[in-house]
């Protein structure tokens, strides 16, 4: 089985928002990671080259193919800021329709700019999606 790729690293997280080249993409991904370290009460932590996550649980497939993957996560991309682990719960979709302009993808919500969106439905998602991911990963997450 091929190994997971997105696995910690031990690249500064501060040193990796900072190199952010747009100021509203680099402020929008500071302003991120200050959210999902309140919702989660982890530290933030770089997963492969270019996801800041928090915390983590383990997974199994039926497959087999088992791993670590962080409980949140967003990764500040040339196009969108990705946001990984907040939208896969139940109720999801009801914040969804609340929240402003975004689009959503295989598992992944995409926001353009923090403004376009209501920051508190945001919490809300992440805190539900943080709080179905430990019930769901009871005895890792």
């Amino acid at each position: 089985m091929a190994e997971n790729k997105t696995k910690p690293t031990t690249i500064s997280v501060p040193a990796f928002l900072d190199a952010c080249t747009d100021e509203a993409r680099r402020a929008d991904a500071k302003a991120l990671a200050t959210l999902m370290q309140k919702v989660t009460g982890n530290e933030p932590s770089m997963w492969g080259s270019s996801i800041v996550g928090f915390g983590s649980y383990h997974y199994v497939y039926e497959s087999g193919r088992e791993g670590d993957m962080p409980i949140v996560g967003f990764s500040p991309r040339k196009a969108a800021n990705v946001l990984y682990g907040t939208i896969g719960f139940g109720g999801a979709e009801a914040l969804l329709a609340r929240l402003g302009k975004h689009t959503t993808g295989k598992g992944c919500l995409y926001i353009k700019k923090l403004a376009d969106v209501d920051v508190k439905v945001l919490e809300t998602l992440v805190e539900k999606a943080v709080a179905a991911t430990r019930a769901r990963h009871a005895k890792r997450a």
